[in-house]
């Protein structure tokens, strides 16, 4: 039987057929893969990328092309490590394979300590208790109160609340830009009282 008749069994749902396409090719997968290193990966990862592209190969492969199976397989497989190959090696993949684990010994002995033993126990829990941790003026609240508008008040207060532009401009009945412009003036102004 031919390759092409395997593989319109094995697109019909033939599992065994698709065992066999999958034996049968095998070795073609591994001869591909040794020309490719992946970053971060071994031998058996890039022969897994290879054998993904012979299932897309087994699941995209058309008769009527008038083509033969094995060079579609070829070609298939060939694009996936490539495809596998690029993505691992992209410059925002940099950070994951070049990562040190935290838990990893610091001299290579397990009786040493792990690099996490390094990092303080003390961190900020989160940037609003970094901020009132500063020096700021007692009576900042009754400072600002005076420097906003009215309209700078309130669309601080809403804001503080959680609200968003569209929930501001219904409660204040002001346009969203209005608001946008509003929060931008309050914000300078408050950072001009910080810096004094």
């Amino acid at each position: 039987m031919k390759d092409e008749e395997v593989v319109s069994r094995a697109k019909a749902g033939d599992a065994t057929a698709a065992e066999f396409l999958i034996g049968r090719y095998r070795s073609l997968v591994e001869s591909k893969a040794k020309a490719y290193f992946l970053m971060g990966a071994d031998r058996e990862d890039v022969i897994q990328e290879g054998m993904i592209g012979l299932f897309k190969a087994i699941r995209d492969f058309r008769s009527d092309r008038l083509s033969k199976f094995r060079p579609f397989a070829e070609l298939c497989v060939t694009r996936q490590i490539i495809t596998a190959v690029k993505t691992a090696t992209r410059q925002k993949h940099v950070p994951l394979n070049a990562y040190v684990s935290l838990n990893r010994s610091i001299t290579g002995e397990p009786t040493d300590g792990s690099l996490i033993d390094l990092v303080p126990d003390q961190c900020v829990e989160n940037p609003e208790a970094a901020l009132m941790e500063q020096k700021l003026p007692q009576n900042l609240h009754e400072v600002v109160k005076h420097v906003l508008s009215d309209l700078e008040n309130h669309v601080l207060r809403c804001y503080m609340d959680g609200m968003s532009y569209r929930e501001m401009s219904l409660e204040l009945n002001c346009h969203t830009k209005s608001i946008d412009n509003a929060l931008q003036r309050v914000k300078r102004k408050i950072g001009a009282l910080l810096k004094d």
